[in-house]
């Protein structure tokens, strides 16, 4: 509930606090005391259109501050929450007008903005009556009234979650479908690459092992003729081998003759020949690594062609062929298989929306009997309200082609005000005296259901008296035994069924040192004895006199 308001500097008022409690509060005073004032200061605090008019004159800015208890399982809290604001504590609003019309707007000092301010606002208070914001002129928030009165939340969840599961089906179907029209479009270029790359059966790595395997082919082919040189040398025609040989076989047989002389000499050719004997084996050895068959390399570089050439064209690195392949394959496997999945997912498609249709149409018969339940019980409450002769009518149409999650209904207040007019939408219709009595009726019958803890009717029983401002003040009571409740009213009978009373008035120049001060708005709360007068002075105008005062009496003991 609201528990304090705070204003500073707003039109007439300069400084004001105020502490609210539950039940039915009255704000009563003359007309042009600045009644209309706190609504607008709270209509601002609760995101309403700023302006710099609403500055007291001469002060650069203006402020409204509110604070609210709120429930634990107040609605608002989730709001707090998704906007990551902080949430200990009372929750406090404030609103910064400043005089040149720009605002500042902050929950629990943390600065918001007016979007926010709005969304929570209308989770904290209702404003009914004539004012510029009352609350319900959307007829979106009529059919969650509805909802709310006939116990409807959870249907209302499971046709969301079926209307979501409806969608979700919808687009894997699109999805699907659109996939395999561009693969029937390239459905021939999609086989004919199956086919070229399955031909060429590209591997992983295969490009550069095969540059590795050519590179070092070609090196052996310039270095075998070396080797060949080196051999030819060593053990061919040129070789000094059998020439060596033969000078030790002739070195050998004049050992015996000069055995010092010779021996050095053929132990060191012997030598010579023994490495030369190892040159060769090892040039042997390095030839018959070196050799390769040119076929070979013929082939590898046909296969590094076919690869590059796959390559480009396929606009990929040649190590991305494989995946390429496999991607394509899977293309192709897909566009064979498409009539099945299609077919699959569109039998999902009208499964899912016929779960929804059908819980939709469940959801909307609910609302029709709801409704017809609504209607009766407002038309109890309208008699009394002098609209005996009016109708009240909760209009549910249906379109399934208008589809959504909370099902496929229509629901908007209409009223119809004299027996034999055309109904129309109630805030069309409705005049502002009637408006505000129809509003009233509503929120007794729907009490705490799909209702903000606070309610502010601003003047609801213009243009009534006697009776009908005795049974307003019935049903605002009634009301607020659920909800706080707050009433601007001229209307004696309403007055004397509060609970609180706040009197509203002008300052006059003898409360003021200098008469020529501006005029300031003060408000007060009520003891028994001036609440008394104040209801007296309602009574009888200007002058009050005993019999207003009797009459006060009498009005007060009834409202007891």
């Amino acid at each position: 509930m609201l528990a304090t308001l705070s204003i500073r500097d707003i039109v007439l008022i300069e400084k004001l606090d105020l502490t609210l409690s539950e039940g039915l509060t009255v704000l009563t005073g003359e007309t042009g005391a600045g009644k209309s004032i706190l609504l607008d200061a709270v209509s601002l605090a609760l995101g309403g259109r700023g302006d710099g008019a609403l500055v007291r004159h001469g002060q650069p800015k203006g402020q409204v501050t509110l604070t609210f208890d709120l429930a634990l399982d107040h609605p608002a809290h989730d709001i707090l929450a998704a906007a990551e604001l902080p949430d200990e504590g009372p929750l406090v609003i404030r609103r910064i007008q400043m005089a040149d019309g720009r605002t500042r707007a902050s929950v629990n000092e943390e600065a918001v903005s007016v979007q926010t301010l709005r969304l929570i606002g209308a989770s904290l208070i209702e404003l009914h009556g004539q004012h510029a914001d009352r609350a319900m002129v959307d007829a979106a928030s009529h059919r969650l009234l509805l909802d709310a009165f006939g116990g409807l939340a959870a249907q209302v969840a499971a046709v969301g979650d079926l209307w979501r599961a409806w969608r979700t089906a919808l687009a894997e179907a699109k999805d699907e479908r659109e996939r395999l029209e561009i693969a029937a479009r390239e459905a021939d270029f999609i086989r004919h690459a199956v086919e070229e790359l399955s031909a060429l059966g590209p591997e992983p790595g295969e490009e550069l092992a095969l540059s590795e395997r050519r590179t070092a082919m070609m090196r052996s082919e310039k270095i075998a003729g070396d080797l060949d040189e080196a051999l030819d040398a060593v053990s061919g025609g040129s070789s000094p081998i059998p020439s060596l040989a033969a000078a030790v076989r002739r070195l050998e047989r004049r050992a015996g003759e000069a055995q010092a002389l010779v021996r050095p000499a053929v132990e060191a050719i012997d030598q010579a020949l023994d490495a030369l004997e190892t040159a060769r084996q090892h040039l042997e050895a390095a030839r018959a690594d070196a050799a390769f068959d040119p076929r070979e390399l013929e082939r590898i570089e046909e296969r590094l062609f076919a690869l590059r050439a796959a390559a480009r064209k396929y606009h990929v690195s040649a190590d991305d062929l494989p995946a390429l392949a496999a991607r394509y394959q899977s293309d192709l496997e897909r566009l064979d298989r498409s009539a099945a999945t299609l077919a699959r997912l569109e039998a999902s498609v009208n499964e899912a929306g016929a779960a929804y249709h059908a819980a939709a149409e469940e959801l909307s018969r609910a609302r029709h009997s709801a409704a017809a339940v609504l209607d009766k019980a407002v038309a109890a409450e309208l008699p009394p309200l002098k609209l005996e002769r009016a109708s009240f009518i909760t209009r549910v149409t249906s379109d399934p082609a208008a589809a959504g999650s909370a099902g496929h209904d229509q629901v908007e207040f209409w009223v119809r005000t004299n027996p034999g007019t055309r109904p129309g939408a109630l805030m069309k219709v409705a005049s502002g005296g009637e408006l505000a009595r129809f509003l009233l009726a509503l929120k007794v019958v729907l009490a705490d259901r799909g209702s903000a803890p606070t309610l502010i009717f601003d003047e609801i029983d213009t243009g009534v008296g006697g009776a009908v401002a005795d049974a307003i003040g019935q049903r605002l009571g009634r009301l607020a035994e659920r909800v706080q409740v707050l009433c601007v009213t001229h209307a004696p009978q309403v007055a004397a069924r509060a609970r609180n009373h706040l009197l509203i008035a002008k300052a006059s120049a003898q409360d003021v040192v200098d008469p020529d001060a501006p005029v300031t708005t003060r408000v007060n709360a009520l003891t028994a004895s001036t609440r008394r007068e104040e209801i007296a002075r309602m009574l009888a105008g200007a002058t009050v006199t005993q019999e207003a005062r009797a009459a006060a009496d009498r009005l007060l003991k009834a409202a007891r």
